[in-house]
């Protein structure tokens, strides 16, 4: 059997949490949660990151910092997980979806402007498969009405939009560790901050609501409740897990995409012949090459695909079932327009297999099973 993912192994992460259970540091913010997220402030140009248990809760925090509260309303694409939306919802918020772009899969920037009322809080960009959503035109939008802008980049570590990295472009940005990411820590993520404003008050919701980052900093000489908070922080022993691969970004990187630039050559004189679609990355865009997919003609052809592969012991997999056709999205949001491409791209899309360390001759095989269901 091919696998869809493999969580990502360099070899020192066993070495690294070992360290981390000697050093007799094992909660949150010791010496390798520290390591991570200066690695990330530095590659990432970011005021701040801050780690945390998920990219769920970096986007919980990132709702509080946002202020949303009870009907606020929070335009985002429906073609994304729940957690983009359940963190406003959370909060009371309202999730207002509109269309995406069927080239990118992302937020049809063009849409947006017309989903604001005088209720409107915030616009939320998710980068699908680590590619740009148009931040240049999104952010002018918000400037126009005084919205804050979150990036939902789950998908998108180390990718970049007219060379500034995914996550650092809004006024919050949220990256996922999840296992099925390209660098991962079981369970994990960031929020990177772009202003140092907002630093002081995002170490305080996410030690509990208190300001023990400041009593540690000597800045005062104790630590009370001062804010609305939870507990988002990691474990040390995830942050050593991370540290061990976020050494070896750049190594890890190139495999992927090494492997995407694969599929798209070895697939591409299907996409000639009018058969399948390939993914589009804009020139503005510099991807990660977190998924690969690929567009069957309808939901019943990519029925079929599923399950020929899968006879074949390739395990391939389709994405997410739009938010507003979930009966959570019907109770707590509403989708604003018409939805063109929505639920018929959704419906279309397949993910082949892609990690690091897929091997070429795994990756031959899957082509040459996509190829024969073509009767190619």
């Amino acid at each position: 059997m091919i696998s869809f993912n493999e969580p990502p192994l360099v070899g020192t992460e066993e070495q690294y949490i070992s360290e981390a259970i000697a050093n007799r540091k094992i909660c949150g913010d010791g010496p390798f949660t520290r390591k991570c997220s200066a690695w990330l402030e530095e590659h990432m140009k970011t005021a701040k990151a801050l780690l945390t248990t998920s990219c769920t809760h970096a986007t919980e925090m990132a709702a509080l910092l946002a202020g949303i509260g009870e009907g606020d309303e929070v335009i985002m694409p429906s073609y994304t997980f729940s957690s983009t939306a359940n963190a406003f919802v959370l909060r009371g918020g309202v999730p207002v979806f509109v269309d995406i772009r069927p080239d990118t899969m992302n937020i049809d920037e063009e849409k947006i402007e017309d989903a604001v009322t005088e209720r409107t809080k915030a616009i939320v960009v998710v980068h699908y498969a680590g590619v740009g959503c148009e931040m240049e035109r999104i952010c002018g939008i918000a400037g126009r009405h005084n919205l804050t802008v979150i990036e939902d980049a789950a998908q998108a570590v180390m990718a970049f939009y007219k060379g500034r990295a995914l996550g650092t472009i809004g006024d919050f940005g949220c990256y996922s560790f999840h296992e099925t990411k390209n660098y991962s820590m079981g369970e994990g993520g960031a929020l990177l901050i772009r202003d140092e404003k907002d630093r002081e008050r995002a170490e305080i919701i996410r030690e509990k609501g208190t300001d023990r980052s400041r009593f540690f900093r000597g800045q005062v000489d104790k630590y009370t409740w001062v804010d609305a908070g939870s507990s988002y922080l990691p474990s040390e022993l995830n942050a050593a897990h991370l540290f061990a691969q976020l050494e070896q970004a750049e190594r890890i990187n190139a495999d992927r995409l090494r492997s995407w630039e694969r599929y798209q050559q070895m697939l591409l004189p299907l996409e000639r012949e009018g058969i399948l679609s390939l993914p589009v990355v804009p020139k503005t865009c510099k991807h990660n090459a977190h998924m690969f997919y690929i567009k069957a003609k309808d939901l019943a052809e990519r029925s079929r695909l599923l399950a020929f592969l899968k006879e074949r012991g390739i395990l391939a997999v389709f994405h997410y079932i739009p938010l507003h056709s979930a009966p959570a999205g019907r109770q707590f949001g509403r989708f604003h327009g018409e939805d063109v491409y929505t639920t018929k791209e959704s419906e279309r899309l397949l993910r082949l297999p892609l990690y690091y360390g897929l091997s070429e001759a795994d990756q031959n095989r899957v082509v040459a099973a996509v190829k024969e269901f073509y009767g190619k």
